[in-house]
């Protein structure tokens, strides 16, 4: 009896790290090799980090996933004590990683706007320019389906090209050259701001992903522990 409750919390111990590693990791590292192959040179908008695209970010956290998980998975088939305290520390380590980043995004938030946006700004210098042709994409993309026009304002533009003119993404109504058009003609809302708006209008879907999110490494947390300490016991027994 006591050999078959042991086994039956390795196969749920296991089962659950494999669900965290397949439908954690490799759905992330899926949808960032599926983003990096679909748009192609779409890339980060800010010029201080151009490797920062979204595609990469999901691929390297996937990635991360998915080696932590297959390191829980082989600790608790091989009942292997190192694996398990590996996985677990690695585990609480993200996990407080996450914390600390939540609450210093709140702390700073006003910091962290002021940087974003300057940053933008400058990456609105590299617009169109040679070997920018990633950042040059995501602002066409962004400035089109928010239907918004520069960082805060769309006299932004007027700085980078040194006339009053905008980018033809800018333009209620597509057509070449037409940001040379009257300004009447071009979306004036600020794209940061658009952003932010939609991100707050999903806030709700963010934070439903994020308790998911923590309640799957709480779990992994505890599931791993208790394989940890089961297989303490059973050397313990057997010595």
């Amino acid at each position: 009896l006591t050999q078959l409750s042991l086994q039956i919390r390795e196969d749920s111990s296991c089962f659950f790290v494999h669900l965290f590693w397949n439908l954690g990791g490799c759905g992330i590292l899926g949808v960032g090799v599926w983003l990096s192959v679909t748009q192609g040179n779409f890339a980060t908008l800010s010029s201080s980090l151009p490797s920062l695209s979204a595609a990469n970010l999901l691929i390297a956290v996937g990635t991360i996933i998915m080696v932590i998980g297959c390191l829980g998975c082989v600790g608790a088939v091989k009942e292997s004590r190192p694996l398990l305290l590996t996985f677990f520390i690695l585990l609480l380590i993200i996990f407080f990683l996450e914390i600390l980043s939540i609450m210093l995004f709140f702390i700073y938030q006003d910091e962290i706007d002021h940087y974003a946006q300057r940053d933008l700004k400058k990456g609105l210098q590299l617009f169109g320019t040679e070997g920018n042709v990633g950042l040059t994409n995501a602002w066409m993309i962004v400035q089109t389906d928010f239907r918004c026009c520069g960082v805060t304002n769309h006299t932004d533009w007027f700085e980078v090209y040194n006339a009053t003119r905008v980018p033809d993404s800018c333009c209620l109504e597509y057509s070449d050259n037409c940001g040379l058009d009257n300004p009447g003609t071009w979306w004036t809302a600020p794209c940061y701001e658009r952003v932010k708006d939609w991100l707050n209008d999903n806030l709700v879907a963010l934070w439903i992903f994020a308790l998911c999110t923590a309640l799957t490494q709480i779990l992994g947390l505890v599931f791993s522990m208790t394989m940890f300490c089961q297989a303490v016991k059973v050397e313990t027994f057997y010595a």
